[in-house]
């Protein structure tokens, strides 16, 4: 079986250590340590370290134990009947393991996987070479797949549907049509916007599913395996510690075990323990809960401008110097997963727990009573 990689340019050595910690240094870099510390982007640090992270069977996969489940049973189920697995979309918020699945699925089939993204499949051209490379059972993996432009959609239609593709050939009256076959294969589709995807192609898939964010115990499981693997002494204190300001997400946690990492070597610590892991995140400016200095100042504009809300996400952005897509899109999502802010018809709020957090004290009943006038509303 070969599993083909992702195309890296300027490739650098996964084991070069000197080269990871440089771009690990980076991550401090940026107005407000967002760009690159917590982040549920890939980065190109992140992906030197996880072509040795990364799990090669789903009973090494970590989390999303429904996912797991059904795939355990249609892998079994179309390798007893010599067949393509059905084609598979994942979606859900970034770095929560889609191409990691793509790449345990092409093993468990014991098939080769071809790995592509939307913004790459521009023109026709493009998806007919990608197609036309298939062999039969192999696992056809297209990353952002809602980024795909539509004739390229189109054109992925039939090949999705009955495994063959449509070509035209020729102008004006001389103008053909012809049909070429392909091989039955497996495509696997990831989106983190299962919205932007046309009801058409969201359909032609036979397995679509979302993948949650992970739970504490199943990130200090990943923290303890990713530390074992980059050789890293760390004790059960350390992995909580680190798991507990991971956001949910496995790339943001492997990604901070490998700045401790740095910070430990650097001070000279044999032993990662509760002490060297809160000093070295406090060094990154990553708070008990997860949160950056971004976040934290969202949260007291929130609370010391605009007197804990409501107020809308224009001005929200304008005061954070942000436009109101990315405070949408970005930032939001895990302060309102973490119970700090609430969305209301009048605006954003800021809860109890998000004044209790920057360490003011909320004004009593002001939170019952604007919720209590949204619901009136």
């Amino acid at each position: 079986m070969t599993i083909v990689p992702s195309s890296i340019n300027g490739a650098i050595d996964p084991d070069d250590e000197s080269g990871i910690k440089a771009a690990d240094r980076k991550t401090k870099a940026g107005p407000a340590g967002r760009s690159e510390v917590l982040s549920a982007k890939e980065n190109p640090s992140d992906r030197r370290s996880d072509l040795n992270l990364r799990p090669q069977s789903l009973s090494e996969y970590i989390g999303q134990e429904r996912t797991r489940a059904m795939l355990e049973m249609s892998i079994a189920a179309a390798k007893s009947r010599a067949e393509a697995l059905d084609h598979i979309l994942f979606y859900g918020p970034p770095g929560l393991g889609k191409t990691s699945l793509a790449n345990v699925i092409a093993i468990e089939m014991e098939a080769k996987i071809h790995l592509s993204s939307g913004p790459a499949l521009e023109r026709p051209r493009d998806i007919i070479g990608l197609l036309h490379q298939l062999e039969e059972g192999d696992v056809l993996f297209i990353d952002e797949i809602h980024r795909l432009n539509r004739i390229a959609e189109e054109l992925l239609y039939p090949a999705i549907e009955d495994f063959a593709i449509d070509l035209t050939a020729g102008k004006g009256h001389a103008t053909r049509t012809m049909r070429l076959p392909l091989p039955r294969f497996t495509l696997i589709g990831a989106t983190t916007k299962a919205a932007m995807l046309s009801n058409a192609l969201r359909d032609r898939f036979g397995f679509v599913c979302r993948l949650e964010f992970y739970s504490l115990p199943e990130l200090a499981k990943i923290v303890k395996r990713t530390s074992g693997i980059l050789n890293i002494e760390m004790d059960g204190k350390g992995v909580e510690i680190i798991a507990g300001r991971a956001r949910g997400t496995p790339r943001i946690a492997n990604r901070l075990v490998r700045l401790v990492r740095d910070y430990a070597q650097y001070k000279g610590h044999k032993l990662v323990d509760e002490e060297v892991a809160k000093v070295a995140l406090e060094t990154y400016q990553v708070d008990m809960q997860g949160l950056d200095p971004t976040d934290r100042r969202l949260l007291s504009i929130l609370i010391e401008t605009y007197g804990g809300g409501p107020v809308g996400i224009e001005a929200l952005a304008a005061s954070l110097g942000e436009d109101s897509d990315t405070v949408e899109d970005v930032y939001e999502p895990f302060l309102i997963q973490c119970g700090f802010i609430q969305r209301t018809p009048r605006g954003r709020v800021a809860t109890a727990a998000a004044y209790g957090h920057l360490g003011k004290t909320a004004p009593l009943g002001q939170l019952t009573l604007k919720l209590g006038n949204d619901a009136e509303s």
